[in-house]
């Protein structure tokens, strides 16, 4: 069973930084390709960002293009998401996730972590 643990939610204010964590553990880490998604009441959930198992491709929603940066360390079975120049509207809860695949993309995934709250204040 893979199991995946994010970290790193909080409450910040327009324009802060913040880097999120998500640990994996039950498996091979370095097989799967992992994102970041995030949820807000009422809303579909929405892809933000993914890294590739393999040569390093990354892919990113528009919404968060040149703000995110999503990377991982295979030795430590730890994929980040460096968050900057936060906006109110980034305020969601943000969820791991994996797939058994190569391709950095938005779906679909095989595994989900819990989630961690990011909240922007204006």
């Amino acid at each position: 069973q893979v199991l995946l643990v994010a970290s790193g939610g909080g409450l910040v204010q327009a324009g802060d930084s913040l880097r999120l964590s998500c640990v994996v553990s039950g498996h091979t880490f370095s097989s799967y390709t992992m994102g970041w998604f995030r949820q807000t009441p009422g809303k579909e959930r929405e892809f933000v960002a993914a890294f590739s198992r393999s040569g390093g491709g990354t892919y990113y929603a528009d919404s968060v293009k040149g703000r995110f940066t999503i990377s991982r360390d295979n030795a430590k079975n730890t994929v980040y998401l460096q968050m900057n120049s936060l906006k109110p509207g980034d305020t969601a809860v943000y969820v791991c996730a994996a797939r058994y695949s190569a391709v950095a993309s938005d779906g679909p995934y095989d595994y989900w972590g819990q989630g961690t709250q990011v909240t922007v204040s204006s």
